[in-house]
């Protein structure tokens, strides 16, 4: 083991936190904690983080002067792959969507003003830049016909 994974180890044991999973699982985990702070910093206030359902997941569903917000998180280490919230394709808002009907069904908020916002974040060699896109998209998209 090298020494720097045991020290997060036993960090992590003293302070009786799980360890941070490894890979882009674990970069995902510290884009969707700076979103968090972000969002609180710009006046949102966070009501859940990752719910999943069956149909697709959330990454943080928040509240900004009544309206629920539900946010989905997304990074870019580079630039090779265009910017982070271009990877929220119409299939992913449709996931988007029917996790956020089932989170609206289980807290009974049917009727309540909600949108979809997109946190993009962008590491730099300055460190990240993260951007808010309120009201990022609405509603699922139209399926495509297969033909």
């Amino acid at each position: 083991m090298i020494p720097k994974a045991l020290l997060e180890r036993l960090t992590s044991w003293a302070i009786r936190r799980p360890p941070r999973p490894g890979g882009l699982r674990g970069v995902g985990d510290d884009w969707e904690r700076l979103a968090e702070k972000r969002l609180k910093a710009a006046g949102y206030r966070i009501v859940e983080r990752n719910f999943r359902v069956k149909p697709g997941e959330v990454d943080l569903v928040a509240e900004e002067k009544g309206v629920i917000c539900f946010v989905e998180v997304k990074g870019r280490r580079g630039g090779g792959f265009g910017l982070p919230a271009e990877a929220v394709t119409p299939e992913k808002q449709r996931r988007i969507f029917r996790a956020a009907e089932a989170w609206l069904a289980r807290e009974r908020r049917g009727q309540a003003p909600c949108r979809f916002d997109v946190v993009s974040i962008r590491e730099t060699p300055d460190g990240p830049e993260v951007e808010i896109l309120r009201d990022a998209f609405r509603g699922p998209p139209a399926r495509r016909r297969r033909r």
